[in-house]
């Protein structure tokens, strides 16, 4: 194993490069989030969906999702997260060999062990050029470390990849409460303000009835989605809505335009024992200004 940190690729470009000044940014999206932030119907999310723009397009969707694990902090040991290959093909799934990913918040280290576990699956090849420029999941990390603290991560960078071999990985690393899963997708592209509502409106449908027949034209991160909704399903999770805008929306201009969702996939299990919505609120939004 190569014993390499990964570093922050897009600090200081896609969100703020001084640790100071990510934080404070992630937390105010995270607060202005709140209406969100509770269990929902008393379950635990087990997966999220988020998008993965510069921090001013797709923060406050992604933030819509986060929250909700606040309460969760602490339970949450591992994250495994799923993402498109934007700047380099890749077939099938891509496992790093880096020992760490860093941001400008500190150092997350990698589950080695929970990808060991992946070895033999055809479909998953190990190596670091395809992660070393990604953004789909480098922008996820600051977000879960403030709402989740320690966490150790399983990155994921998903290519020409069929929903059955992007499920099958998904299952080896499912786990129990402990594991987080995270896919990050953002939806239609380039496309004038009311098309792209519309196209979104029908793509989350889809999503909401756990349907995996996504196409790249409705979601770029439409291969580990599908997988993922295909997993969602054999496990019986709630798809539930918690955000769906687009940059028109988040940064101003309506003539073309990016779409985002945020969606939780709830477990059927309790989400946070005694601790009812207005605690768990009001303790998440004490953690974000920390």
């Amino acid at each position: 194993m190569d014993e390499t940190v990964r570093p922050a690729a897009a600090a200081g470009r896609l969100y703020p490069g001084r640790a100071s000044a990510l934080a404070r940014e992630v937390d105010a999206y995270l607060e202005a989030a709140q209406p969100v932030a509770r269990p929902l119907d008393g379950r635990a999310p087990k997966m999220l969906l988020v998008p993965h723009a510069a921090y001013v397009y797709s923060g406050p969707v992604a933030a819509s999702a986060y929250a909700c694990m606040a309460p969760l902090r602490g339970r949450i040991r591992r994250v495994v997260l799923l993402g498109p290959a934007h700047r380099v093909a890749v077939r099938g799934l891509m496992a790093p060999l880096a020992a760490a990913f860093d941001t400008p918040l500190g150092r997350v280290a990698l589950d080695r062990k929970a990808i060991s576990t992946l070895d033999g699956l055809p479909q998953v090849a190990a190596g670091d050029r395809a992660h070393a420029e990604e953004h789909a999941l480098e922008v996820q990390l600051p977000f879960l470390q403030r709402v989740l603290g320690a966490f150790r991560l399983v990155p994921l960078v998903v290519g020409q990849a069929a929903p059955d071999e992007v499920a099958e990985v998904l299952e080896r690393l499912w786990g129990g409460d402990e594991t987080l899963v995270v896919v990050s997708s953002d939806l239609s592209h380039h496309l004038p303000y009311a098309e792209a509502r519309r196209r979104d409106e029908a793509t989350l449908a889809r999503v909401l009835a756990l349907d995996p027949a996504l196409g790249h034209d409705e979601a770029c991160g439409a291969a580990p989605l599908a997988g993922a909704l295909l997993a969602a399903r054999r496990h019986g999770l709630a798809p539930r809505l918690l955000d769906l805008r687009s940059s028109g929306d988040t940064a101003g201009d309506r003539q073309c335009v990016v779409g985002y969702a945020a969606v939780a996939f709830l477990a059927a299990t309790p989400a946070v024992r005694g601790i009812d919505d207005g605690q768990a609120a009001a303790g998440a939004a004490g953690r974000f200004r920390d």
